[in-house]
């Protein structure tokens, strides 16, 4: 381990981090437990090569603060937590169900301090595989041998979230003509898209895989363009739903979007970045606020068994979260994250209290 790593783990505010070397893979996890505060830490395991360990345990970390302000945005009653499988190069099949059966047993020994579900790099067929290990799986049929897909609950909560900021951009949730740039055509910005055209919107797609980006382009009636002019490309809603920290000093000052409105986590690269979208006048909305749905859903599924169209209608609490969030930023002339963190914070500290 560096001495940078050392520093990282020092320097995190949160309850700890969990670590444990899988050596068959040499893979390294990570599970950061970043506040109990409101319940059992929660979060999504995400799988991927990182350029050093440092980077991984940073994701964990990032994201894990990340998870304590979501569900508390949408006020269920979760802490905030995440897994983070380090790998160190891509694994086959059977290499990736051996990890994550050992991974299963692992979280099985912790003993309920973390509960996980599927995210970037693992899915709703690893999760079936790591259920088989250990009952701290959420979203989860473990007798029927299945797990939800929540992208399709995500792409329903920022859907309804890109009609919120349009009407604070243009009165109206309409997106009927609107210039919507969606980056990243996954399990979420894919569906996603398709609920956009369907709602009128002229979109503009970018992907990593270029075919995937143009196939869809004209599936839908949009228009594909390279991931480097994303940045650049004038519309009226950038929906960032890849990678994170996309938004940054960098970037900023060449963003030719209105306004930020996707499901990517940790879309800002620092805190700071809120309040250069607000000067630059670009509308931001809080990425834990309005990529929630499919965390919601593995709740939703696991504690009170709602079916599809029961989670559909618990995810609408997102676009009136959003326009409360905008009418409150529009009135004191700051940035949506502000009143988003306050409201997060404030809700903390009285639970805290009681």
């Amino acid at each position: 381990m560096s001495q940078e790593f050392y520093e990282t783990m020092a320097a995190w505010d949160g309850d700890a981090v969990i670590v444990r070397h899988d050596a068959p893979t040499d893979a390294w996890i990570f599970i950061a437990l970043h506040d109990s505060t409101l319940g059992r830490p929660t979060g999504g395991t995400r799988m991927k090569v990182y350029p050093s360990l440092t980077d991984g345990l940073v994701d964990a970390q990032r994201l894990a603060e990340g998870m304590t302000y979501k569900w508390a945005g949408v006020d269920l009653p979760l802490g905030g937590g995440k897994a983070v499988i380090a790998i160190p190069r891509p694994l086959d099949e059977d290499t990736k169900q051996g990890l994550f059966r050992r991974y299963g047993r692992f979280l099985e020994s912790l003993k309920g301090a973390y509960a996980t579900g599927a995210d970037l790099g693992t899915g709703p067929q690893a999760m079936v595989i790591i259920a088989e290990e250990t009952r701290w799986v959420v979203g989860t049929a473990q007798n029927e041998g299945v797990s939800r897909d929540p992208g399709p609950f995500t792409a329903h909560g920022v859907f309804l979230g890109i009609g919120r900021t349009m009407e604070s951009l243009h009165g109206s949730t309409s997106l009927e003509g609107r210039s919507i740039l969606v980056e990243g055509l996954g399990g979420v910005g894919a569906p996603l898209s398709r609920a956009l055209a369907a709602a009128g919107a002229q979109l503009i797609l970018a992907d990593l895989d270029a075919a995937k980006a143009e196939s869809m382009a004209k599936e839908l009636a949009g228009r594909a363009i390279p991931l480097a002019d994303v940045v650049s490309t004038a519309c009226d809603i950038y929906a960032p739903c890849a990678i994170g920290a996309t938004l940054n000093s960098r970037s900023i000052p060449r963003l030719a979007a209105k306004a930020v409105a996707g499901s990517a986590n940790n879309q800002l690269a620092e805190a700071e970045d809120a309040d250069r979208l607000h000067q630059r006048g670009i509308l931001y909305a809080p990425d834990y606020i309005i990529n929630a749905g499919g965390a919601m859903a593995i709740h939703l599924i696991q504690e009170e068994g709602l079916d599809d169209d029961g989670i559909m209608d618990r995810v609408e609490i997102i676009g009136r979260t959003l326009q409360s969030i905008f009418a409150e930023a529009t009135a004191e002339g700051i940035s949506p994250l502000a009143v988003a963190r306050r409201q997060v914070e404030k809700l903390l500290e009285s639970r805290r209290a009681g």
